[in-house]
């Protein structure tokens, strides 16, 4: 397990995200040491799923996404899960969000369904990326490469497929966090 104190890392998420999608990372960066606060597009808690059916915890928020100051953190973490994912991808500043991390060559780590956001804000296009199975047309579409591997790096972008690929996918925003 990496170091990461002093670094600071923004989940970016609506209701509906797959539970262990935004709890292990939050979980296993803030054990490193990292101070990991959640943002959505209200301040209420947000509805956790599992397998985007069944409702299990509510996460408290720390922030909305228009309080998101992405030059004060150092990376950006996207959760999956269908619903959440699908309503992400609408939210104008979500796309700024994930835009400002990559131009200020920032982390932006995004698993399973997340990846619709790159797609949407345009991001996808030149990227070689991973994502939930079903999104690799949406992925090719949108001018990226889709591969599938647990985890794919490309340059500033991480990105993983489903809740099994969570150790690597940690890893990676542990180890971009250290570069």
């Amino acid at each position: 397990m990496s170091d990461l104190t002093g670094k600071t890392v923004a989940i970016i998420a609506t209701d509906f995200f797959e539970e262990a999608e935004l709890v292990e990372p939050r979980d296993a960066l803030r054990e490193a040491g990292a101070t990991v606060r959640i943002y959505s597009t209200g301040t209420d808690p947000i509805q956790a799923v599992e397998g985007d059916t069944r409702p299990t915890q509510q996460v408290e928020v720390d922030g909305t996404l228009g309080e998101l100051d992405v030059s004060a953190v150092d990376a950006v973490v996207v959760p999956g899960g269908t619903v959440n994912a699908d309503r992400i991808r609408t939210e104008v500043r979500a796309q700024e969000i994930a835009k400002q991390a990559v131009e200020d060559g920032k982390p932006l780590a995004v698993i399973c369904h997340g990846p619709w956001l790159l797609v949407s804000s345009g991001l996808a296009r030149g990227r070689r990326l991973t994502s939930y199975h079903s999104l690799a047309d949406d992925v090719r579409n949108a001018g990226g490469t889709w591969i599938d591997e647990e985890v794919v790096v490309d340059g500033n972008l991480i990105t993983s497929r489903d809740p099994g690929d969570l150790p690597a996918f940690i890893k990676a925003v542990e180890d971009a966090l250290v570069a």
